[in-house]
């Protein structure tokens, strides 16, 4: 197994084990680690009218009765 000067503070090196061992699983020296695509998450354009709407729903559920049943007889 080869040895790698590591830190896990600065990341200095911190793929080489992962790649020389990923190289000796696939038997493959030629195999690179690509690098990750940064995810942005979607912009949401709110739209007020939607938002009235969502708050008037949320009231209209808060405002139905629970059921009175607690029997657990149907499970």
């Amino acid at each position: 197994m080869k040895y790698y000067d590591i830190s896990a503070l600065s990341n200095y090196n911190l793929e080489k084990p992962f790649l020389w061992l990923a190289q000796k699983l696939a038997g493959n020296d030629d195999l690179q680690l690509v690098s990750q695509i940064p995810l942005i998450p979607p912009e949401i354009h709110l739209d007020p009218d939607m938002l009235r709407e969502y708050e008037l729903q949320l009231i209209e559920a808060a405002s139905q009765p629970l059921p009175d049943d607690d029997d657990d007889d149907d499970l």
